[in-house]
């Protein structure tokens, strides 16, 4: 048995690890994919301290799996099938087996919401919701376009600029919702375009997009565009990964915690994006997962 089981690998996560075995605890970190979450996925990691030049989510993610390993985390790549979370010790059951602690620590972060529009499932991974840092390469010199106007859709909107033709930003609000560093870089970007009050609300196309429908959500008028071999990423925030953890008090699916980052059932703590909070950052994260490792270790 374990003292500390972690659910995810993100930063919450990994840095929860580190706590936890500093302060001489058996501590495993149960991750269903890779390390790093969904800032391992991303173009280029920003705004945070220590960064490497150039610092990619892969690279982010590298770095912190090293260091855990360092540290001597285990890590084990397991899917959680289901929680038991009540009483003194946790019981968490795997795709592999069964894992008890009498500390658990939710870190399991986030999954991108999809738009939902017809012709989105069937195009997913043909132009459609494709991932910047992934597929970006692959739509050199052609015409791109990304959904969402928060910090993330900007940032890969201006990293895919530096690989397409034409970036077209597509936001349903008046104005971006992104910080003022990258909107004064959008603005500079001689190949970036803003379509504000706009949603995209249609996809077409076989074994690629070839044709999509924006819609201005101030007059309803609809526009087709013809665009075959574009690209289309969707950057539309995330839904928290709780839908397994039924035993919690939960504020629209996030699950509340105190400032202790301990859930409504005593030993269990909830830290990074599935927890009810303003900000979401990898700063905030790492901080969560420390202060939840800390508490859980007394």
């Amino acid at each position: 048995m374990y003292d500390i089981l972690i659910i995810g690998a993100g930063p919450a996560g990994i840095i929860a690890g580190i706590y936890a075995v500093s302060r001489g605890k058996k501590a495993l970190i149960l991750e269903k994919a890779a390390v790093g979450g969904l800032i391992g996925n991303v173009s280029t990691v920003t705004h945070y301290t220590a960064l490497e030049p150039n610092e990619t989510g892969a690279s982010f993610a590298a770095r912190m799996k090293q260091q855990a390993l360092d540290a001597g985390v285990e890590i084990a790549y397991e899917t959680v099938t289901h929680v038991e979370l009540r009483g003194e010790v946790k019981t968490i059951h795997t795709n592999k087996g069964i894992h008890q602690a009498r500390r658990v620590i939710l870190a399991n972060g986030g999954t991108p919401r999809q738009l939902g529009i017809p012709g989105e499932k069937e195009l997913a991974g043909k132009g459609m919701g494709m991932n910047a840092a992934r597929d970006g390469a692959q739509y050199m010199g052609k015409n791109l376009y990304v959904v969402g106007g928060a910090d993330g859709a900007v940032k890969e909107a201006l990293y895919l600029a530096c690989l397409a033709r034409k970036v077209t930003i597509l936001h349903f609000e008046d104005h971006l919702g992104c910080i003022a560093e990258f909107r004064q870089k959008v603005a500079a970007a001689k190949n970036i375009s803003l379509r504000l009050n706009s949603r995209l609300q249609r996809v077409w196309g076989k074994n690629c997009v070839e044709k999509l429908e924006i819609l201005n959500v101030l007059d309803q008028s609809t526009d087709r565009i013809e665009d075959p071999g574009c690209g289309i990423f969707v950057y539309a925030g995330i839904s928290p990964n709780t839908e397994q953890y039924t035993e919690l008090e939960m504020q629209d699916g996030y699950i509340l915690t105190n400032e202790k980052m301990e859930t409504s059932v005593p030993g269990v703590y909830a830290v990074g994006d599935i927890r009810a909070k303003q900000v979401r950052q990898v700063a905030t994260a790492v901080a969560e997962g420390a202060i939840a490792a800390i508490n859980a270790c007394l």
